[in-house]
């Protein structure tokens, strides 16, 4: 246990006795205690393996590769379409921890694993993501908006197609484009001040 992580597991919260067994769970496997991202973070040989956060409805371990597990449970969930390589277990209880457990144990087992064979998530390329007809539309009618943001980094167009793309109707789409076009003009990525 890493003292400097205590904290987390003193704040007051729903899921401090959940927390509390993830964090027994996990240390019992061998892996260091650090605090990354605001949450505990538990690492092999320096490398990122799982962490534990928390959300309204449930707590979860957050498998940092958890893309390259074999997941023969079917229980881990992409927490999102976007997400390309973590994967939850969630939980609402403490039962369920302690039902999981061997199965808990056994996903971290491979995870380490899967960090000490070295393999890498394959990531989509941005210029795999699609462009919204709405950005498309302004990237054809105004070249220096298209110049300025096919000159920002990968992770700062894959951000703003992810923001773009998010909106479900297709005014909300154009409204954020117009919203964020000055940003793009100016080099600045979607959460560049």
């Amino acid at each position: 246990m890493n003292p400097e992580v205590d904290w987390f597991f003193e704040k007051d919260t729903p899921w401090q006795h959940e927390y509390q067994l993830l964090r027994s769970i996990i240390l019992d496997c061998g892996l260091t205690e650090t605090l990354k991202w605001g949450v505990p973070c538990y690492t092999f040989q320096n490398s990122n393996i799982v962490l534990i956060h928390g959300f309204k409805a449930y707590c979860a371990l957050l498998f940092v590769k958890g893309a390259l597990l074999k997941d023969g449970n079917k229980i881990l969930v992409q927490q999102t379409k976007n997400v390309q390589s973590a994967r939850q277990l969630r939980f609402t209880n403490s039962k369920e921890i302690k039902k999981l457990e061997a199965v808990i144990r056994s996903y971290i087992y491979e995870a380490i694993e899967v960090e000490k064979a070295g393999l890498e998530v394959a990531y989509k390329k941005t210029s795999e993501f699609e462009i919204p007809v709405e950005f498309q539309t302004k990237l054809e009618e105004i070249p220096d908006l298209k110049n300025a943001f096919e000159a920002l980094t990968p992770g700062r167009k894959r951000g703003y197609l992810l923001y773009f793309s998010g909106a479900k109707q297709s005014k909300t789409r154009t409204s954020r484009v117009e919203k964020y076009m000055e940003h793009i003009l100016n080099g600045k990525g979607l959460n560049d001040r």
